[in-house]
This record gives structure tokens, C-alpha cells and sequence, in this order.
């Protein structure tokens, strides 16, 4: 599992700020804190300065989650806020807030009320079930169109129209997405961190 590269401290570090992005950039395995899990109406958030996880709303219809669905720290995205990612094929519910290491299959871009809001697309890296899920094509055409079909449509009750899936790329565009965020947050969010 990751460590944070920090000091013993008796006070609780905010893992979005601490956490390396890749746990293993070699094999495009990254951290990730759970916020979501699949089978759920709830929208769980990290809150990005604190990093206690607190009810962002209940959906508006009940269209559940597909996937477990989370973030990966130090990343900042165009939509101002850290890297989603989304966590297929996991079995058992995750304790939200935890930290897995999820291994990047392909990447959702996605455009929500208007800004880039992009969904790295993963599986938990330590789960056998996944080992012979390297790509978006073995994850499956049915749950790739569901995990679309989701996004597409969780907002509609709100508004219809917000949300526009952006078409789906392979493992090399998803990991240079992380990087792009990466570098986003070190100049965009960083320097505004306290000591």
C-alpha cells in the first residue's frame, strides 16, 4: 500500500494533499481515496481542504452509481476540483475514505454544466478477479455503455442536457490526463496550501 512520505504526527493529514498521484506510475496503478460505492443513490465528497468526506446530495432519481468512484490526490482537473476516477468491477463495498490502488484501464472524457470534469476509468490493482482486465475492451462494450449511460443521465431530473460523455480512450491518454492534473495542482492548488 502507499506510504506518505511525512513525518509521525499527532495531528490527521488531509491524504488528498499528502498522497502521491501513482502508487506505481510503471504499472499506471494509482491512489485513490473512495468516496463512492456502486449500488448507491449518495454522493459522497472528500472535502478537498479538510478531507473529511461529507453528503454532497442524494441523486435526483434512482439511478445508482455502477462503480465505485473516487479521486486521485494531488490532481487538479479543469473543473477545479481533484481527478475522479471511476472503479469498476468491485465486488464488495469499500469503506468510503479509504485508500485502494486502482489500476488505470482508459479514460471517460466528460464535460458537466459546461467544464471538463474527465473520469479516469480503473480496477482495484490487488483484486485477481481484474488481472486479465488491462484495457477498456476486456472490461466489457455492456459496461462501458452503462458507466456512459450513467453519467449521461444522473443529472437529468436536474437538468436535462448538463452532463455530455466525450468519447472513451485507451490506458496512454488516461495516464497523461493524470499527469496533466498533476501538473495542474502543483500550479493552480498547491500554492495555496498552508505549511
Amino acid at each position: 500500500m502507499a506510504n506518505i512520505d511525512a513525518k509521525p504526527s499527532k495531528f490527521m493529514y488531509n491524504l488528498q494533499h499528502v498522497l502521491p498521484s501513482f502508487a506505481d506510475k510503471t504499472k499506471g496503478v494509482v491512489n485513490c481515496l473512495v468516496e463512492v460505492n456502486p449500488q448507491t443513490i449518495n454522493k459522497y465528497e472528500i472535502i478537498t481542504e479538510s478531507g473529511q468526506l461529507k453528503l454532497d446530495r442524494v441523486g435526483y432519481s434512482s439511478l445508482a452509481y455502477p462503480v465505485a468512484y473516487g479521486l486521485v490526490p494531488q490532481t487538479w482537473d479543469q473543473d477545479n476540483d481533484m481527478l475522479d476516477v471511476a472503479i469498476a468491477g468491485v465486488m464488495e463495498p469499500l469503506a468510503p475514505g479509504c485508500l485502494v490502488e486502482a489500476r488505470i484501464i482508459g479514460l471517460m472524457k466528460f464535460e458537466d454544466s459546461g467544464e471538463r470534469d474527465d473520469k479516469i476509468i480503473a480496477v482495484l490493482s490487488d483484486d485477481k478477479r481484474m488481472d486479465d482486465i488491462t484495457t477498456l475492451e476486456d472490461l466489457g462494450g455492456h459496461r462501458i455503455k452503462e458507466i456512459e449511460h450513467y453519467f449521461e443521465t444522473y443529472k437529468h431530473l436536474k437538468k436535462p442536457g448538463l452532463c455530455k460523455p466525450l468519447g472513451f480512450f485507451d490506458t496512454a491518454e488516461a495516464v497523461k490526463t493524470v499527469v496533466e492534473c498533476q501538473e495542474r495542482y502543483d500550479t493552480e492548488y498547491k500554492p495555496k496550501l498552508e505549511a
